[in-house]
């Protein structure tokens, strides 16, 4: 083991299992500590926290037995301990307790992500992510994926000579605004027949259907399809569709703060520059999502456990939201140190996402 913490083996769950009461409370003893301040804890110190008396020399023996399994480590030669990432996890297996939100707690959730329009998806999202963060001093994260409904009808209307914006509207009454690039010298006239034979042909068919009927009829004859309605198609639809049906359409962070407030190092705050990286990439969005789908409930991930996460030293607590048919259609969670208050942001994390899953339905 390194003093970072790290292992360079796993230890036998029964080696741990064995630990005898004593060792069991004063592992406890340093892991609530590190949890409440961030500091190692000394042999003396536990001394006078223990509900049964030890001497401070039974105790640094004690210590010494943990530090050789690899739950604890001395970040300095002669001061406390601290726990590792195995000895984290270890606690949120076998001794962390998570109890339940009070009434009060639950009533101001709701009342908060109902705060604004709790008829938009978006407002119901950002409200999710800055309660998360708020009440767990860490960053709040959501990550919403594009959900294809059936269209009703698009509409092209001319910004400027080379510039419109595209109007999608789908049966459910959502409404896609994009501004797309157009051809020199497009006519208003000659949008409007493009709407009008789009229309015929994309209606009650979600994006991607709507791709390839109009890659079908392009197939099929090129005179009924010309080329700018072909050049709209592309502008309008493929980008409101994204690279493919499924692709995760945004990434919805609050409380970046939270978490630099808590970095010291100049080392941690690179660290977690890398992260944020990560997570505004594609492939972070996606990991998130496939870290929520792998499990039911509510998952928690220490530091490593996650290559998303290996350089960070950061812990993520996430938990799927889903649809009226229970399909997962997005995540959210909390980001933040290892020291997390694990027992008080899960049952947040679980009954957060299954507001929103109501909310959204």
């Amino acid at each position: 083991m390194d003093r970072r913490g790290t292992m360079n083996k796993a230890v036998a769950p029964e080696a741990l299992q064995s630990l005898d009461q004593r060792s069991r409370d004063i592992f406890r003893r340093i892991v609530e500590s590190y949890l409440g301040d961030g500091e190692p804890v000394g042999s003396r110190n536990l001394s006078r926290i223990l509900p049964v008396a030890l001497s401070p020399a039974t105790i640094r023996n004690v210590m010494s037995d943990l530090e050789h399994l690899g739950l604890v480590y001395a970040p300095h030669i002669s001061a406390g301990r601290l726990p590792t990432q195995l000895g984290l996890r270890f606690f949120v297996d076998a001794f962390m307790e998570v109890g339940d939100l009070s009434s009060s707690e639950r009533n101001s959730i709701e009342a908060q992500v109902r705060a604004g329009d709790a008829q938009s998806a978006e407002n119901v999202l950002t409200q999710a992510s800055q309660i998360l963060s708020g009440m767990s001093r860490g960053a709040g994260l959501v990550l919403a994926t594009k959900v294809e409904g059936a269209l009703k009808h698009i509409e092209f209307v001319r910004l400027e000579p080379t510039k419109a914006l595209a109007v999608l509207v789908t049966q459910n009454g959502d409404v896609e605004n994009r501004v797309i690039d157009l051809p020199i010298g497009v006519t208003p006239s000659q949008l409007i027949e493009a709407s009008n034979f789009l229309n015929a042909h994309i209606q009650g068919r979600t994006i991607t259907e709507a791709r390839q009927e109009i890659a079908r009829l392009k197939d099929e004859t090129q005179q009924a399809l010309d080329s700018l309605s072909q050049h709209l198609v592309q502008q309008g639809l493929a980008v409101w569709g994204g690279d493919g049906a499924g692709q995760p359409a945004r990434l919805i962070v609050r409380g970046r703060g939270n978490l630099l407030d808590s970095i010291h190092a100049e080392a941690d705050l690179d660290r977690l520059r890398h992260l944020f990286d990560d997570l505004e990439t594609k492939e972070g969005t996606l990991q998130l999502l496939d870290l929520a789908e792998a499990g039911p409930g509510v998952r928690i991930f220490i530091g490593s456990e996650n290559k998303l996460f290996s350089l960070s030293g950061s812990s993520l607590v996430i938990a799927p939201y889903r649809d009226s048919e229970q399909r997962i259609i997005g995540a959210l969670g909390v980001i933040g140190p290892t020291r997390l208050n694990y027992a008080r942001i899960v049952p947040m994390v679980d009954y957060t996402a299954q507001l929103v899953s109501r909310l959204l339905r």
